[in-house]
């Protein structure tokens, strides 16, 4: 049935597509005394409006379009057993072309962008704060360890939950509902002051924004053509690198400014990593509000069977880009679009039902649960086992070798920073200190056999010393905060301990006479000289910098070179670079290798964002982008888990298992189909 807004629109009797029929190709266009002026600048006169190329026997770009138009109708009424979904990806296709690139989608494409950029920032978030939250939490190596671990399984989850529910609910609906999520249990978690809190939010805030990478992508493609999407796609793929750079730069010049913040007794704390945490969701709140002034996806809807509205969006993209291109008077022609025959009226008996509120909304829950699964069961359906099989290898590969040395390297700066930092330590010897008053801080010193009598240790820093089978006799330590501070086998004799963070666990093999602890630090106290933190601060914000260049030339070179090729090309190169891992002797070689691995494996990453756009149909994109995502972060998890295990001890494992994974990646991706000449199914 057409739209009611198309009344006064002529349609072609028996033609379902209304814009295009069979005859000159031209379907209802307007005639040539009405779109005189369409091609040109408003205000010319008719003759100067003719196009030049005619002069040459060149045909206009409009009747080549139009002859090509015609002759896939021809092939498409040719074939036999053609489905309607096969007519309807073909129409709309043709009505994206007629409804050009412009204004409208770069608007999508920066509200999106911001969404993508999210994510990526919420990579970084939790590594980020960890040095200074575990001081001001008083976290320990098991709970820093599960605070790192619930980022990726919670991005897992969303991943997976809300690329299924797009696809049965909406992909605008569902990409608000989950940005408004990670913006409000981010915020909560700037302000939780135990662990359990903080823990607890961050699993929801990321349960939120993992849904951003499955649905931004199908959102996006859906309203581009195919000779615009795979480099339109990529460009988009940069905002999650630009998120990377966000939140390493707002790090770098908030987290250290420990004077940022509030204190209420000792009970409620408010210091700089909390103001990063809150400014890290700038990006999701901002995409947000940008989205409230989003349409739906046209193509989820004509899936649905709601012609109209899709009908109304498509015209509002058409006139916005062509208002803005200085042409309004171009007239958006279609009046019927082929909307297949659909079952997705399975909650027509459900939202009738008797019963109350509750008991209508569980079982309506139930049932799109139901759907979901059932959806992610087709992926492995004989059409598309395959391509799923093949695209679950790539992804994987892609990401614990990526998500590995991407933890590896930093790990690997701090340890060779440390081992510097070791190698300048002060050793003392049989030293014997009387009546001195210790006011200045104590840092990277070993004290061995040392004998202290009546010294004071007033309102003072301890970073990395350590006191070795050495003697404290009326001593006293008032107002210590330490880090890295231990006593082996040490005697303390009518020694006072008064206001330190000192605690049991420092001592180790001690011995107590008349020894007492009063008023010991209620809370974990922030060190605020830390440079190592600031170091991967820098290291991680080159990281993502040099990610950009790679980013550029892929977008650049998607269309020319075929999305097989990059992805191929780029994970095998990738691969090569691994042999490097030898050269991390120190820590600007390091650095470099860093740079250089991400600016390389960045164009994979955009291939294979765009192939699985392009694999799957509309029916099932957001379902197979979620599931690929959320196997994404499990390899994440894997890689995370085992490279980091080996700093320190070897470099052949982490090289052996990124160049093995990298390679088997690569080769597969060579097996894939080229899809950047495919109509989006």
């Amino acid at each position: 049935m057409a739209d009611p807004c198309c009344n006064g629109v002529h349609q072609r009797g028996g033609d379902s597509y209304g814009t295009y029929g069979e005859g000159d190709g031209l379907g209802d266009y307007p005639s040539q005394e009405e779109d005189a002026a369409s091609d040109v600048t408003e205000g010319h006169d008719e003759e100067d409006q003719m196009y030049e190329g005619e002069y040459q026997g060149i045909p206009h770009p409009d009747e080549t379009k139009a002859a090509q138009r015609a002759a896939s109708a021809k092939a498409q009424a040719a074939k036999s057993g053609v489905s309607e979904l096969e007519e309807l990806s073909e129409q709309y296709e043709y009505i994206m072309e007629d409804c050009g690139h412009g204004k409208f989608q770069w608007t999508l494409f920066v509200v999106l962008g911001l969404a993508l950029m999210a994510d990526g920032v919420e990579c970084f978030v939790v590594a980020f704060v960890l040095p200074s939250a575990e001081k001001d939490i008083c976290l320990s190596n098991a709970e820093k360890g599960m605070l790192g671990l619930i980022v990726f399984l919670s991005m897992m989850m969303g991943a997976f939950v809300w690329g299924g529910l797009a696809d049965k609910v909406g992909r605008r609906r569902c990409l608000i509902v989950a940005l408004a999520m990670n913006c409000v249990f981010a915020f909560l978690s700037s302000f939780a002051q135990g662990y359990g809190f903080f823990l607890f939010f961050r699993l929801l805030s990321g349960i939120g924004i993992g849904g951003t990478v499955p649905i931004v992508y199908s959102y996006f493609s859906e309203f581009l053509q195919m000779d615009k999407r795979g480099e339109h796609l990529s460009w988009l793929c940069m905002f999650w690198m630009i998120g990377g750079i966000y939140a390493s730069s707002t790090a770098w010049g908030i987290i250290p400014r420990y004077g940022w913040g509030f204190s209420m007794g000792t009970d409620i704390q408010f210091h700089s990593w909390r103001v990063f945490v809150l400014v890290a969701s700038l990006p999701a709140i901002t995409s947000l509000v940008g989205l409230t002034f989003m349409p739906e996806s046209p193509r989820f809807l004509l899936e649905n069977g709601k012609h109209d509205e899709a009908w109304m969006i498509l015209k509002q993209v058409h006139d916005t880009n062509w208002r803005a291109k200085g042409k309004p008077e171009k007239v958006f022609t279609v009046t019927h679009i082929k909307a297949p025959t659909t079952a997705g009226d399975e909650f027509i008996e459900i939202q009738s039902a008797t019963g109350t509120a509750v008991q209508r909304w569980t079982v309506r829950s139930l049932t799109l649960c139901k759907l979901v699964l059932r959806n992610v069961a087709s992926l492995f359906s004989a059409e598309l086992r395959f391509a799923t099989l093949f695209m679950a290898i790539i992804w994987f590969c892609m990401a614990f070798s990526y998500y590995g040395l991407s933890v590896w390297f930093p790990d690997m700066i701090k340890h060779l920073h440390h081992k510097e930092y070791q190698s300048r330590i002060k050793v003392f010897d049989g030293e014997r200190v009387e009546n001195f008053y210790f006011n200045f801080s104590l840092e990277n010193q070993l004290h061995k056999r040392g004998i202290f009598i009546n010294d004071k240790f007033i309102s003072i820093k301890m970073r990395s010393m350590k006191f070795e089978d050495s003697l404290f006799e009326d001593c006293r330590f008032e107002d210590i905060r330490s880090r890295d501070t231990v006593f082996v086998n040490c005697t303390f004799r009518s020694t006072a301990f008064f206001y330190t963070d000192l605690w049991e666990e420092k001592f180790i093999n001690c011995e107590f006479e008349n020894t007492t602890f009063e008023h010991h630090k209620q809370r974990c106290h922030l060190d605020i000289d830390d440079d190592t933190e600031t170091l991967i601060y820098m290291v991680s914000f080159l990281g993502s910098l040099a990610v950009l260049p790679g980013s550029i030339i892929s977008a650049l070179y998607m269309e020319k070179i075929g999305r097989v090729k990059i992805i191929g090309g780029s994970m095998l190169t990738s691969a090569g670079c691994s042999f490097f891992l030898f050269l991390s002797f120190n820590q600007s070689v390091t650095i470099a290798l860093q740079c250089l691995f991400c600016g390389i494996s960045v164009a994979a990453w955009n291939g294979i964002e765009v192939v699985t756009v392009e694999l799957y149909p509309a029916s099932k994109r957001a379902t197979a982008f979620g599931v690929l995502n959320a196997l994404c972060k499990l390899a994440a998890i894997l890689g995370s888990a085992i490279f980091s295990s080996f700093v320190g001890i070897t470099k052949a494992v982490p090289m052996f298992l990124s160049f093995t994974a990298l390679m088997c990646g690569g080769l597969v991706a060579l097996k894939l189909p080229e899809t950047r000449e495919k109509i989006l199914q």
